[in-house]
């Protein structure tokens, strides 16, 4: 095909962009310089200040307005004579259907969940459309081709739930115990030996750098010894955002109990409500002292009480806030000028205390001033917001509070202390991404594109943008993955469920299995000719009532009783997907290692593939 060719291909194409983000601010501009003419794009999020580093089709006057709006419009100043449609829209949302995606010639996905990058993909295969993933982390991308029949779809490899930290886990001592291996997410093992499996499962969703440690740690640090340390930390920023400030400046009903957990139950929820309570005229600094003792000292105290806890671990430090500060500073810290302002979000500990660089490691005397400080301005300055605050990165005495006490709690159990900088980046799950990388992977996305458009199936590549470990490469494409056999999603392969059909609900299924692990959004499930369940905005009114009766009843008493050797049929209509799930009673389940008790079998990772040296550059 000659270049005039090509060109048509290009200005003819109606193109679907799916995320306005990082990845998309680059990739609505390397297409628009591309000659494409005709580009839809879907974004729902807002433009946030944190996102001006990198997204640079954004302003500060952008703040709070949507980024595919925007993001329009910026390209349309230089590029005023091409075709952009901006929905500000969920990419989930009933309009963007089946039929809305047969309207375009290629998908390009620049999203960052899990979830809305099943659902394109679902709805890419529906509509037998070509979809280009991509992500990227740091200095790692990702760019991989999906055609149905030809290539795996996004859905081929199983992907991991991203991790989240139980708060029952996180009340009582930091422990690696907690992040590894069968304790959730992180997996020590994989990370230290990197490998094209893991470079293809590392971004897009399969596995990515927040479900081995943290996004804001780079891939050098995932083969040393500061991994440990880093994921303990992570435990003290959640403890710090999730139960200190929460019980501090937040819901006062919410349950919400600091003193340790153990199995000498010495520490009483009576004497934390009495800590917490604020009296009326009481001097702030006091106050703060005593909140500062009871979490840092006595809940310390009262962990150490368990003898048997620390036997093959390291005892922590209860930490006093007159073992810091003599109270003669303490004092001191309550009379420093916090600045006239009446912009409450423009209040800051590390301002009243002359803390300037964000990247800067504080002591633990600065930290405790600025846990004091914080805690002073809050009661001062932002007393009508306590009772409803929610932790927000953007919220800069927020992250203040929460870096401070996060990094004392560090301090107690022997944990390296961190800066506000990387604090933040923890706490507001901010992936610190790099621009370079994000305009490489749009280039890349739309060179795929092209090929696609150009029907060019032999020069399709999945491209990693890594550092090879061994050798100087930046680039490394290689020949996309045939179809997973197993895969339910693309190979319509029956799955199997074992379940005790006499103990699980039907509503047990629908959560656990076509929700939490199908992800189907509205979900219709059949026994042969009998629909058992159905979730939709028309059904009438007396089969909504049967379905949710249906919910609350065992699978062995359903009207069309589920045993074991029934097939059920469970499909989404908006996804247009459906799976036949073959059914096996099972009486009994390890309650440690299969909790939901249930288990899914039929959906397997096709085999590891070992590394090619051979492989071009």
């Amino acid at each position: 095909m000659d270049a005039e060719q090509q060109l048509q291909a290009i200005k003819q194409a109606k193109v679907l962009m799916v995320g306005a983000g990082g990845i998309g601010c680059e990739l609505l501009k390397t297409l628009a310089l591309s000659s494409f003419q005709d580009i839809h794009i879907i974004d729902m999020d807002t433009i946030e200040v944190s996102n001006l580093n990198r997204q640079f089709l954004f302003r500060q006057s952008h703040v709070g307005q949507s980024k595919a709006k925007v993001a329009r419009d910026a390209v349309l100043r230089f590029k005023p004579h091409i075709n952009i449609t901006a929905h500000h829209a969920n990419v989930k949302d009933p309009e963007f259907n089946v039929d809305f995606y047969k309207q375009f010639n290629i998908v390009l996905s620049g999203l960052d969940n899990l979830d809305a990058r099943r659902h394109v993909n679902r709805l890419c295969l529906a509509a037998d459309i070509p979809l280009v993933e991509s992500g990227t982390t740091g200095f790692l991308g990702q760019v991989t081709v999906h055609m149905k029949g030809k290539t795996e779809c996004y859905e081929c490899q199983p992907k991991p739930t991203p991790k989240t930290y139980p708060v029952c886990t996180i009340t009582s001592t930091p422990s690696k115990d907690q992040f590894e291996g069968g304790g959730g997410g992180v997996s020590l093992p994989l990370a230290r030996n990197f490998s094209l499996p893991l470079a293809r499962n590392l971004l897009t969703g399969t596995i990515s750098l927040s479900c081995l440690v943290h996004p804001c740690l780079s891939f050098s640090h995932l083969c040393t010894p500061v991994l440990g340390c880093f994921i303990l930390f992570v435990h003290c920023i959640v403890w710090a955002k999730d139960l200190l400030f929460s019980k501090l400046f937040g819901d006062k009903d919410q349950e919400n109990d600091l003193n340790v957990c153990s199995n000498n139950a010495t520490s009483s929820s009576e004497h934390a409500e009495d800590v917490f309570k604020h009296i009326l005229d009481e001097d702030i600094e006091q106050y703060g002292r005593r909140i500062y003792d009871h979490v840092f000292g006595y809940n310390i105290e009262v962990a150490l009480a368990n003898e048997e806890a620390w036997k093959n671990r390291n005892r922590p430090k209860p930490t006093y806030s007159s073992d810091i500060l003599p109270d003669k500073l303490i004092q001191q810290i309550g009379n420093l000028d916090n600045g006239a302002t009446d912009d409450p979000s423009s209040v800051s500990a590390m301002g009243s205390l002359g803390l300037k660089n964000p990247r800067d490691i504080w002591n633990l005397e600065e930290n405790t001033r600025i846990f004091l400080e914080a805690l002073k301005l809050f009661f001062g300055k932002r007393e009508k917001e306590i009772g409803n605050l929610t932790f927000d990165k953007d919220d800069q005495l927020a992250v203040e509070f929460v870096t401070a006490a996060a990094n004392i709690r560090a301090a107690s159990f022997g944990i390296p202390l961190h800066s506000l900088f990387e604090a933040k980046g923890i706490a507001g799950n901010i992936v610190h991404a790099v621009a370079t990388t994000n305009a490489i992977i749009a280039g890349l996305i739309v060179i795929e594109a092209i090929k696609v458009l150009l029907c060019d199936t032999n020069s399709y590549r999945m491209t990693y943008c890594l550092q090879h470990p061994s050798r100087k490469m930046l680039l490394m494409p290689v020949e996309p993955f045939e179809p997973n056999k197993s895969c339910y999603v693309c190979s319509e392969t029956p799955l199997s469920l074992q379940v005790n059909t006499h103990r699980s609900t039907l509503r047990d299924f629908v959560e656990k299995i076509v929700k939490g692990k199908l992800r189907m959004d509205f979900p219709l499930i059949m026994h042969g000719s009998a629909l058992l369940y159905e979730v939709g905005d028309d059904l009438e009114e007396d089969m909504a009532a049967n379905y949710a009766a249906n919910l609350h009843k065992v699978l062995s008493e359903l009207p069309s009783p589920v045993t074991s050797g029934t097939v059920l049929t469970v499909e989404d209509l908006q996804q247009e997907l459906s799976c036949n799930i073959n059914i096996k009673h099972r009486e009994e389940f390890d309650e440690e290692n299969e909790p939901d008790g249930m288990l899914l079998f039929g959906w397997t990772q096709a085999p590891p593939m070992n590394m090619d040296n051979s492989l071009p550059v």
